[in-house]
């Protein structure tokens, strides 16, 4: 294994993850092997980054390696706000989102894909509880879908670009919108917390997964069942009919079920929790890749043999004394990419601060890049020669090679960039405008010279505030509907 210097230490609070989403169903199909739309005739193809707690959205050459457009997807937020404070219950979520989720911030870009003509851009707003589509030459927003619930998240776009997936976190189900109107088609259930949704190339099936409650402080295993349902879905987008697999059944029948496995003579840790995370699909999508909830790894999943067919662990260089209370929305990693032809793993090690090159045969090879402070996302570029890395801490975006695990940039970008998209726009829109100036946020964590950043002790501080805002939300809206 080689390794830049290593980094140890994390900020832990808790964060969830939601979604920016594109489509329009004309244009250009992604390319075998490619992520995202290609560019073409007219369409120039960038990189769109979701600046989760500015409410903007950069726009990244990925020649250049900058910054070159700067887009405002809340410009409609005094009236979301409005809205928000007329409705209690909204309001309480509102504020709910912020402690438990957003660290102290709102949460206002989670996710986003772009039409397949480069006209209009898809944004998930968790804590606007919505997805707007936004013109991308006027900023305008052209259509909005409310959730039933509380909180919109991770999206997912048809390889045509004619459907929208959008994870509704609290309603517990997965709508489909045609992104041309914003109005739904369809819709189907999920377990608790719907996550993430990754089409087939052929877009007749939806790999999905929920994630449960990961805002709890109920993280010891004893009390994993109040998480609630978590589960790996199998969709058929002909009529959105689930085969729901139970990933737990799973890891219980697994000989490591009792936390620790044996490798070569060395004690490794072994999953415990059925949480999936992200997730990346092979290129003959009969396997998946999958992060697991305090994991420091992933596992291998045969989707034919609904069977974990091995457990892959990362380096874990957290404190010895780290608790499980202490991890950002349970997640020990949080983004995984895979190489168009299939044979390196992108990993993002969120609490260890890192970015791991794996090759998928060997993954003793892998690569380390480390000082990635609070990394929370990987996907890859236009020609899947390099992987690019969210340092959602530090307010910037990483670069690294496939090939040699080499880092190769690091590019400044808003408030706490998460999700990032391959997008394209109509050629000449970013001439019409100079580039931002994206100079990172400063980051209120480890001062220069100390060895990390600080991690609470408990969940527990966080649950109280949260919970006395959803109380007093529920009785306010008893009282203003008349209620006892």
């Amino acid at each position: 294994m080689r390794a830049s210097t290593t980094r140890r230490g994390r900020t832990a609070v808790l964060l969830l993850t939601g979604a920016l989403a594109a489509v329009l169903a004309a244009g250009a199909v992604p390319a075998s092997g490619a992520e995202g739309p290609a560019a073409g005739p007219g369409l120039d193809q960038v990189l769109f980054v979701a600046n989760n707690w500015d409410g903007t959205a950069d726009l990244v050459d990925q020649d250049s390696l900058t910054v070159v457009k700067r887009l405002d997807v809340i410009p409609d937020i005094d009236e979301r706000m409005a809205e928000i404070r007329s409705d209690p219950e909204r309001l309480a979520f509102f504020l709910a989102i912020r402690q438990f989720i957003g660290e102290g911030n709102d949460q206002y870009a989670d996710d986003m894909f772009t039409s397949l003509d480069g006209t209009t851009v898809y944004v998930s707003r968790p804590s606007l509880a919505d997805v707007v589509g936004i013109d991308l030459a006027s900023g305008r927003v052209v259509w909005r879908f409310p959730m039933d619930g509380q909180r919109s998240d991770h999206m997912g776009i048809s390889p045509d670009g004619s459907r929208l997936l959008v994870s509704d976190s609290t309603a517990n189900v997965v709508h489909v919108l045609d992104p041309r109107t914003g109005q739904k088609v369809a819709e189907f259930a999920s377990g608790d917390s719907p996550h993430e949704s990754n089409f087939s190339r052929d877009g007749s099936r939806v790999f999905h997964a929920s994630i449960g409650l990961v805002y709890t402080p109920l993280d010891r295993p004893a009390f994993d069942t109040t998480k609630g349902e978590r589960f790996l879905q199998v969709v058929d987008t002909s009529d959105w009919s689930v085969d729901r697999r139970d990933l737990g059944e799973n890891l219980r029948a697994e000989e490591g079920k009792d936390d620790t496995v044996v490798v070569d003579g060395a004690e490794e840790r072994y999953p415990d929790s059925p949480a999936i995370r992200p997730m990346a699909v092979s290129p003959d999508e009969t396997t998946l890749y999958l992060q697991l909830s305090f994991f420091h790894g992933y596992v291998v999943y045969d989707v034919e043999q609904d069977l974990i067919t091995r457990v892959v662990n990362l380096p874990d260089l957290l404190p010895a004394t780290t608790t499980r209370e202490q991890y950002l929305l349970d997640s020990a990693h949080h983004g995984l990419a895979i190489s168009p032809d299939g044979g390196r793993l992108c990993v993002a090690g969120t609490m260890s601060d890192y970015a791991a090159v794996v090759p998928v045969d060997e993954p003793d090879e892998l690569v380390l890049v480390n000082d990635i402070v609070k990394p929370y996302w990987s996907t890859n570029s236009g020609d899947g020669k390099r992987c690019f890395i969210s340092a959602s801490g530090a307010d910037e975006v990483v670069v690294v090679e496939y090939a040699t695990g080499e880092e190769i940039a690091r590019i400044p970008v808003g408030n706490h960039p998460q999700r990032m998209r391959l997008g394209v726009v109509q050629a000449g829109l970013l001439d019409k405008e100079p580039a931002p100036s994206a100079a990172p946020t400063a980051f209120a964590g480890a001062a220069p010279g100390t060895t990390g950043r600080s991690l609470p002790a408990t969940g527990w501080p966080l649950a109280v505030p949260a919970a006395a805002a959803l109380v007093g939300a529920a009785a306010l809206r008893r009282r203003t509907r008349g209620g006892r």
